[in-house]
């Protein structure tokens, strides 16, 4: 089975994450969650690692612990402002940025699911980081304007290749 990583950030949607998870295991996709530091609040951390059967990340791990699994692709989502710009910059101050950082440069696949209202998505910065990503072959999908809780989750699996 191929390994999914489900990068939450920090934005109202992420409690409907599991969502998500249930439409990516339908799909063949074993999960792991890693959650931005702020995301943690977002989040019913006990209900995903229920649902997934693996611990939530949202740091470096110790030495001594074990290495999850490498993953097959990596969704981003909901995606904030702050993460698209960084991830964007090459910025790895949380553990999830890092995997995001390193994974194009793996070959690993990412798709990016927005959650960025109107005032911020038309600023420059944001369009900038946007195209870089997309340079690189990061998936880039338009997700909720920010108005809305509602995440189209579907559309990020979409944006994958399914898993053999």
């Amino acid at each position: 089975m191929k390994v999914l990583y489900v990068i939450v950030c920090a934005a109202a949607p992420a409690s409907d994450v599991g969502r998500l998870v249930s439409l990516a295991q339908d799909a063949g996709w074993e999960v792991q969650i890693v959650a931005t530091p702020q995301a943690l609040d977002f989040i019913d951390v006990p209900a995903l690692e229920a649902r997934t059967g693996r611990q939530v990340r949202s740091r470096y791990r110790k030495p001594g612990e074990p290495k999850p699994p490498r993953p097959d692709a990596i969704i981003v989502a909901p995606a904030t402002f702050n993460t698209v710009n960084k991830f964007a910059q090459g910025i790895t101050d949380t553990y999830a940025l890092g995997l995001m950082a390193e994974a194009p440069g793996l070959g690993i696949p990412v798709v990016v699911l927005t959650f960025v209202n109107a005032a911020l998505s038309g600023r420059a910065p944001f369009r900038r980081s946007v195209e870089s990503l997309r340079e690189e072959g990061v998936v880039v999908v338009e997700g909720s304007d920010g108005e809305q809780d509602e995440q189209p989750w579907e559309l990020a699996l979409e944006a994958l290749v399914r898993p053999a």
